[in-house]
């Protein structure tokens, strides 16, 4: 159940595609570029994040959109830097000087040879929209890059989530075989002491009842070890078909004490989305500034160098240099509308800003009471999986001594099967609430390892 709640959160941080045929959610696939072997892959939770941070398609959709917001700083740039370009040209020509308004003898000349060939350089001397254009351009082009950072944190939140969920349907399997044996063992005790006179058949029957419960239970344990293998596969990039053996068990460690307020810090300066937040305003007001600048004059300078004359061999230098100056007066109001959209956007990425600054809190804080509440559980589940045991053995004396019948024994093997259940979900929840607060405070990729307390 926590695997799926923490599924369905991915899902909404998300945006899903709209196309079918795309994956709804990047981060739960890949592109893996190997293919599969025969040889089974020993896998710990180590190697599936590194693989993860690799191939996994979230990722690599967002170091993509690092390249978009790259050419698109580049573009904006262009409106700052020289345009240098050369050319050459030959033509033969015979010219009508009545069609330019110069009348005479004689009105045609020629034909005759023009040779020219040159330099052409123009430059933005004052341009103060391009300019902030520019820094809006490379505001987003930070934004993105820190997207990535964010991109890579969820990678290793998901890698890990998805490891600790196959580790957990393994220990389901564990638990449901030891379960087997047991109801094994009791059906046969129940047939024996009914063969013997001790007990009713009806005692024999709800043995045999319970070990076909635990029998399903088994085969839906493997089953959904299979199907977390599968998924986990999936988003780490392995080829599909490779076998693969799980290495970490990542037993129970407690986590060093953390408080609020040091981990509040290095969230706000380490979160990557939320310094993304700040570069996309940042990019906002920029952008507010360049629509401003939109009546302001802009001047260029315009030259070239070249040689012309009637063959290359007797072409002589020229050139020319030229300032302009353009002073907008009329645009049809198209500044006036960029000028509102850019308010709009910058007060819109102020909302998110300030709303990212919650954001960031309400992880942290929730991440820490998720610790905190997963182990106080995870001792009360361990303490109760030891009375569940004491009563399926005391449940079995009292059969076996014919004091009761097998019902108490039936109960008691419900009462292991619920204890076992909650331990192995409660160590996964502290497992994952240690790594959902090292995603929270910024520092996933880097900490995680050392937030689980190392693997066996």
């Amino acid at each position: 159940m926590k695997g799926l709640m923490f599924v369905a959160a991915l899902a909404v941080a998300v945006p899903a595609r709209a196309q079918i045929g795309e994956p709804a959610n990047p981060f739960l696939g890949s592109a893996p570029r190997a293919t599969a072997t025969t040889a089974s892959m020993a896998l710990s939770v180590k190697d599936a994040v590194q693989r993860a941070l690799q191939y996994n398609l979230g990722l690599l959709l967002q170091e993509e959109a690092v390249k978009t917001a790259h050419g698109a700083r580049w573009r904006a740039l262009a409106d700052l830097l020289p345009d240098i370009s050369a050319g050459a040209s030959s033509a033969r020509q015979i010219i009508n000087l009545d069609a330019y308004g110069f009348p005479g003898e004689p009105s045609i000349i020629g034909p005759f040879n023009i040779f020219d060939a040159r330099v052409y350089v123009s430059q933005p001397i004052f341009d103060l929209r391009a300019v902030n254009d520019a820094r809006a351009a490379s505001a987003t082009e930070r934004a993105e890059a820190l997207g990535v950072r964010t991109a890579r944190d969820l990678v290793t939140l998901v890698a890990v989530n998805l490891y600790l969920e196959s580790v957990a349907a393994a220990s389901r399997i564990e638990a449901a075989h030891a379960q087997q044996a047991t109801a094994d063992t009791l059906f046969k005790q129940a047939s024996d002491m009914k063969q013997a006179g001790v007990v009713a058949g009806i005692d024999v029957l709800r043995a045999r009842v319970q070990q076909q419960n635990q029998r399903q239970r088994t085969i839906r344990a493997e089953n959904d070890f299979e199907k977390s293998k599968l998924q986990l596969a999936r988003a780490i990039g392995l080829p599909p078909g490779q076998p693969f053996t799980l290495t970490d068990r990542i037993p129970y460690a407690p986590l060093a004490d953390v408080t609020l307020e040091s981990a509040l810090k290095t969230a706000f300066e380490s979160r990557a989305d939320y310094l993304a937040a700040r570069e996309r305003l940042a990019a906002a007001e920029a952008a507010r500034r360049a629509a401003s600048a939109d009546h302001v004059p802009t001047v260029h300078l315009d030259a070239d160098y070249g040689a012309i004359g009637q063959t290359p061999s007797d072409a002589h230098s020229t050139f020319r240099v030229a300032a302009t100056l353009r002073v907008p007066i009329f645009d049809a109001g198209r500044a006036t509308a960029r000028r509102l959209d850019s308010d709009a956007e910058v007060k819109r990425r102020q909302a998110e800003l300030e709303d990212f600054r919650g954001r960031v809190e309400y992880d942290v804080r929730a991440s820490l009471l998720d610790l905190r509440a997963a182990g106080q559980q995870l001792e009360a589940a361990q303490a109760n999986v030891t009375l569940a045991g004491q009563e399926l053995e005391q449940a079995r004396d009292r059969f076996a001594a014919g004091v009761a019948g097998n019902l108490e024994v039936a109960q008691a093997q419900e009462a292991v099967a619920a204890a076992s259940e909650n331990f192995i979900g409660a160590l996964y929840a502290h497992n994952l609430a240690k790594a959902s607060l090292a995603r929270a405070v910024g520092t996933a990729e880097q900490s995680v390892m050392a937030f689980l307390g190392g693997s066996k």
